[in-house]
């Protein structure tokens, strides 16, 4: 089977960049070791694009200085520049459809010409931001490829950490499915990919081109090819990595570690930094707990990966993460996660490799976070058997090599070069169980 010419849009593709820009660059990196792979991007990541030394067969810059400035002027005096307001996403509706028109524009003759086998559209990831390519392709003469898609994780009800994070436009999320090309982005697209069980059942109308490939991923060199063995009498490591911000949940990896750390089997290291820092090292004084506990602040990411490989338990009970990468990060080094089983940490981590405890209401989250480390302190066998488990399913299966060949068996199947794939997520959400707020 021939290499494929890929046509990848990524806007904002950035190699030095963090989050959703990182994580598709990687994406399309990985997959250009693969195919050949023109990736197109925006001038504002031009010059990182060029700097790196990227696999790609070429590099295009769509160039929209009006609207450039246009949205760097909203950004800066109506968000003030603060990336976490979700309010971003429906902002960014104009702008993400009009970098596609300006792309078509740029493009067209070249894929009329039979330069491309296939379009592919990494960025936006959200799926209330529709894609003009699926109208414009929707009588060929290539396919047109979504995906990975995620967001829409409903905010679970009865969390005072969530009370005060979720923003008046949740309510409004619904209203991107009358928006311009919104249905015909679903409709013409020949197939669509899911980063998540919940965007996974948000289109499972399309279940005949629908496919599930996680979010993040990881480089070979994070994972670790580790040989070492808690042995009993061992001091049972914690950590939690993550912002020290409501819905991240330390306060719950606190109130259910208090067993193993007021025993003295166990010590816990926080590290990351926040508004509720000061509230969180408060807790540990209350429970009595504030000599087994150490906080950190933020670390380098190498820094942060060397905290991994030292540690036993990854503690990450958040109450709501779309993707979460460190979760990945934390099998591939050896730390066997406990992880509530909603959203992207859900996903990943399997009965074999960690924990996942069921998202009811705050104490029996924290009696079940318990539960699961008193286990692992009173069973060396246990753990070692988890973490040499998570270990080998990150190499195997959390890669970014291993998410770029994925994708291409999608992309095979898209063009008519390979049988369909069978990529279910790992657990399938009825309709009353994934309402969208």
């Amino acid at each position: 089977m021939g290499q494929l010419r890929i046509l990848v849009l990524g806007p904002d593709c950035n190699p030095e960049g963090v989050s959703i820009p990182f994580v598709t660059y990687e994406h399309a990196a990985a997959l250009a070791k693969l195919h050949q792979v023109t990736l197109v991007a925006k001038s504002s990541v031009e010059g990182v694009l060029k700097r790196a030394d990227s696999p790609f067969r070429s590099i295009e810059i769509v160039r929209t200085p009006k609207l450039d400035r246009a949205y760097d002027a909203g950004f800066r005096r109506i968000f003030k520049s603060n990336f976490d307001s979700q309010a971003v996403t429906a902002f960014s509706y104009p702008f993400a459809v009009g970098f596609e028109w300006y792309a078509w524009r740029q493009f067209r003759g070249r894929i009329l010409a039979g330069e491309y086998d296939v379009v592919l559209r990494l960025i936006p990831m959200s799926p209330v931001l529709p894609s003009p390519f699926a109208f414009f392709l929707r009588n060929g003469p290539i396919p047109f490829v979504l995906g990975p898609l995620n967001g829409g994780l409903p905010w679970p009800p009865g969390f005072g950490q969530l009370k005060n994070q979720r923003e008046w436009v949740a309510g409004l999320r619904n209203v991107y499915r009358v928006m311009p090309f919104a249905r015909s982005t679903y409709r013409f697209a020949t197939a669509i990919i899911a980063a998540s069980s919940q965007t996974y059942s948000e289109f499972a109308k399309y279940h005949d081109k629908l496919f599930f490939i996680p979010e993040p991923g990881i480089g070979h060199s994070v994972c670790a090819d580790d040989a070492r063995i808690h042995e009993p009498g061992d001091k049972l490591q914690l950590i939690f990595v993550g912002g020290l911000v409501p819905r991240k949940g330390c306060d719950l990896a606190l109130r259910g570690a208090v067993s193993v750390l007021r025993n003295g089997s166990a010590h816990f290291t926080v590290v990351g930094d926040g508004p509720e820092r000061r509230r969180l090292e408060e807790l540990t004084q209350s429970l009595g707990i504030q000599d087994a506990v150490t906080f950190c602040g933020w670390l380098s990411h190498r820094e942060v990966l060397e905290m991994l490989r030292t540690a036993d338990v990854f503690v990450f009970p958040s109450l709501r993460d779309n993707g979460a990468g460190v979760v990945f990060e934390a099998l591939a080094t050896g730390a066997v996660p406990v992880v509530i089983d909603f959203g992207g940490p859900g996903d990943i981590v399997l009965p074999e490799v960690g924990f996942k405890v069921a998202l009811t209401n705050e104490s029996e989250i924290v009696s079940q976070i318990e539960k699961s480390l008193l286990s692992l302190e009173s069973d060396c066998n246990l753990l070692n058997r988890m973490r040499q488990a998570g270990m080998k399913y990150a190499r195997e299966c959390l890669t970014w090599d291993a998410k770029a060949a994925r994708t291409a068996q999608v992309l095979n199947w898209a063009v008519r070069r390979g049988p369909k794939p069978k990529m279910p997520p790992p657990k399938i959400l009825k309709s009353g169980d994934c309402k969208l707020t």
